[in-house]
């Protein structure tokens, strides 16, 4: 007679037959939920059951994501801000270039109208540097003997005198300014005709008014203008304005301190007057030009 110790576990049914039983159930369960949706209510219990394991499973993904994001906007931002600032600078750097384009244009459009107004023929320089020696006050412009410009030739902006051509290169020229120690300029009260000499040398640029007797008909605020008695600087050509006397019994000259009307410091460009005053037109060119203008102006025959 054999003998055989119990089973440590019961096995209960096959395995083949629980899993036909479960494929059923399954089958039955879906068809069930599918007509009646029985199941609904579980399914909402379990997705609420489940949903703290599943953000607590989602948690670290969810960072590394945050972090990510939060890196990746900071670095665009810090390139998006730089890039801006460049731009800024660009902009303003051509904003400054064109204020100082406008202001050029605007200056050389007054040159152009103070050039019609001068009776003598004018160059147009540019004004390139100032001179190396600090006790005085002089500048290079562009223009030298190539382009017609000779020693002695008044230079001047559209304001006024600027100063004189001193010295002369093949293509530059020096130009010593009125506020110079070595210029003079003789000048005329505009409102009463007095004449005068104005000398360079003053403090901070400005021009004395040096000889000129104490009981002098002077006023502050009167316009000096370039008299044209010594045949350098054209007649009636803005030089100065009084702004200072000072007169004492015990001297007989009055101190008299001028500003310089012209922007003997300030302007880029500048004129250079010849020698030779600017003639008029042949008189033969002159009456047929009269003539030209009177057959215009001459009404037609009605036919």
């Amino acid at each position: 007679m054999d003998y055989q110790p119990p089973p440590f576990f019961s096995r209960g049914p096959a395995p083949l037959v629980r899993l036909a039983f479960f494929v059923l159930l399954a089958f039955l369960l879906m068809v069930l939920d599918a007509r009646f949706r029985y199941a609904e209510s579980i399914r909402q219990a379990v997705a609420l059951l489940a949903y703290p394991l599943q953000w607590i499973t989602l948690a670290p993904v969810e960072l590394i994501n945050t972090s990510s994001d939060f890196f990746t906007t900071q670095v665009a931002l810090k390139r998006d801000n730089d890039a801006l600032k460049s731009k800024q600078l660009q902009d303003a750097n051509s904003l400054l270039m064109l204020e100082a384009l406008r202001a050029e244009n605007a200056q050389l459009r007054r040159l152009l109208e103070a050039r019609e107004l001068v009776p003598r023929r004018s160059t147009l320089a540019e004004i390139l540097y100032t001179g190396r020696d600090p006790f005085s006050r002089k500048i290079i412009v562009d223009k030298g003997t190539q382009q017609g410009i000779e020693e002695g030739q008044a230079v001047i902006d559209d304001i006024g005198v600027i100063g004189q051509v001193t010295r002369v290169y093949p293509l530059l020229a020096e130009v010593t300014l009125i506020t110079d120690k070595e210029q003079r300029v003789p000048v005329e009260v505009v409102r009463n005709g007095l004449r005068a000499i104005v000398y360079g040398g003053g403090a901070a640029g400005t021009l004395d008014l040096s000889y000129t007797a104490a009981n002098a008909d002077i006023q502050a605020d009167d316009v000096l203008v370039t008299s044209g008695i010594d045949g350098t600087y054209p007649a009636g050509l803005p030089v100065a304005k009084v702004s200072r006397i000072e007169r004492d019994a015990a001297y007989a000259f009055a101190k008299i301190t001028c500003i310089p009307i012209s922007g003997v410091e300030q302007n880029r460009q500048v004129l250079v007057l010849s020698q030779e005053a600017r003639l008029p037109p042949p008189a033969a060119e002159a009456e047929s030009n009269l003539v030209k203008a009177a057959k215009q102006k001459r009404p037609r025959k009605r036919e």
